[in-house]
């Protein structure tokens, strides 16, 4: 099957061209039909099997072909993304596809200054890819109005209930008109997504293409059993094999992106690190490093385990080993993409091998280990670390300072010993002294003061 039998547009399939595709893959062959049907669709596919594209050429042609609702420019489609990284990407998407079909899109993220953002959108964007924090933020102004949004995308919805995003989701969710299409589609379909689709959803058509635990069969996979203290050493030699175009680095911890990009740098690897405390700018810049090959290596949390395609990456390296074993599907994925080979490799050391038990529990299949210069020698698991007590305060000499006792809190007095309440008024006096009485009470007056 070919796009053009997918009942696309001269125009689109000309853009499609343009960007070297010819054969669609199975996600798209199956969905691209029904969203032009103007169906909810419901669609899981793995990592790296076009679902982009699956959702944005069917909205260009849908968007393009029926008249808009009202004559102002208006948002018609919005597409949540969770990232940063994938709604840019997905953007990007937008205008290749939609080159020369006459619909503006934008793209709405948070890291960086709403001005440019706020001037697209007034200048008017038919197409809004959004980061949820950030489209919440521009609603509370006032800025954005979702009033006449006729197609509605959810992308990655397993990796917004992962971050938190649910919650916005509705919220957002509730903003939008109740007559419109709906788009899910996700990696993974764990029940709360199976749920929230539930609610989203009208009479969704499933589009289901691998399992959601498969891993692309492109990739060859292999594993290392190391030191953790050895890790550099064994990164910097595979890096210095020819046939390591560019490598994506895995690291659990933004501290060890850190540095594992200055341990390369003193192996004179070039390497561009990308985490969560970095800015938008700072990461947009090492990524499009990466992708022109100025860079070959880049480093990274599982913020770029998805929505981060990089043509012809050929090898994925898991620095350390994914916490959770759906991650390492998410990272291997960013290689072997549209039908390329490419290639994935494994540290572990002693601490991880619980973590690569459940890894190979959940691809179904032994990792084949490779030998290096650096076996593991180390075979007793790290003790877990005990929190020691706060040290004491040193003074200018540096002796313990003794902790202030805490001034003793005086018992209540039982409650036969306490003064029972009278019920006789105070009566003061003329000579201002106070006396129990039952009479009225005598107001004090001062003398001294001139009578008017």
């Amino acid at each position: 099957m070919e796009f053009k039998d997918l009942g696309l547009t001269p125009s689109l399939l000309r853009n499609i061209r343009n960007t070297g595709y010819e054969i669609p893959t199975p996600i798209q062959q199956a969905t691209i039909p029904l969203v032009l049907e103007g169906k909810d669709v419901l669609g899981c596919a793995q990592t790296g099997t076009g679902k982009t594209a699956a959702f944005a050429l069917p909205i260009l042609q849908r968007l393009k072909a029926l008249p808009p609702k009202r004559n102002a420019k208006v948002i018609r489609s919005l597409i949540l993304s969770p990232t940063r990284e994938l709604a840019l990407q997905t953007w990007e998407n937008f205008q290749l596809y939609g080159k020369g079909e006459g619909l503006d899109s934008t793209v709405i993220f948070g890291g960086v200054g709403q001005g440019g953002q706020v001037e697209a959108l007034h200048r008017g964007a038919d197409i809004v890819i959004a980061c949820p924090g950030r489209l919440l933020d521009l609603m509370g102004q006032g800025l954005v109005r979702l009033d006449w949004v006729e197609i509605f995308v959810l992308d990655e919805a397993d990796r917004m209930l992962d971050m938190g995003f649910i919650h916005d989701v509705r919220k957002i969710v509730r903003s939008l008109p109740e007559e419109r299409q709906t788009l899910l589609f996700s990696a993974t379909m764990p029940p709360e997504v199976e749920k929230l689709a539930l609610d989203l959803l009208t009479e969704p058509e499933n589009v289901k293409v691998d399992p959601v635990t498969s891993t692309v069969e492109a990739i060859d996979q292999c594993l290392y059993y190391v030191d953790k203290a050895n890790k550099k050493h064994l990164l910097a030699q595979l890096l210095e094999d020819p046939d390591v175009e560019s490598a994506l680095v895995f690291s659990r911890t933004k501290h060890g992106v850190d540095r594992i990009v200055r341990d390369l740098k003193r192996k004179n690897i070039e390497a561009a690190g990308i985490h969560g405390d970095k800015s938008q700018n700072a990461r947009q810049t090492a990524l499009n490093r990466f992708r022109t090959g100025e860079c070959r290596v880049l480093v990274a949390t599982d913020i770029a385990a998805r929505g981060i395609d990089v043509a012809g990456l050929s090898h994925v390296i898991n620095y350390d080993m994914p916490m959770e074993p759906e991650a390492y599907i998410h990272r291997i994925g960013r290689t072997g993409r549209a039908g390329r080979t490419g290639k994935a490799i494994s540290f572990c050391c002693i601490d991880e091998v619980k973590q690569l038990n459940q890894v190979e529990k959940l691809i179904g299949k032994r990792l084949h280990e490779e030998k290096s210069d650096w076996p593991m020698e180390i075979t007793t698991p790290t003790p877990p670390k005990v929190r020691e007590p706060r040290p004491a305060k040193l003074d200018a000499r540096g002796n313990a300072v003794p902790e202030r006792r805490k001034a003793a809190v005086p018992a209540a007095r039982p409650a036969h010993a306490r003064p029972k309440a009278s019920s006789e008024r105070i009566v003061i006096g003329r000579d201002g002294k106070v006396r129990p009485g039952t009479g009225r009470p005598v107001r004090r007056i001062n003398r001294n003061k001139k009578r008017s």
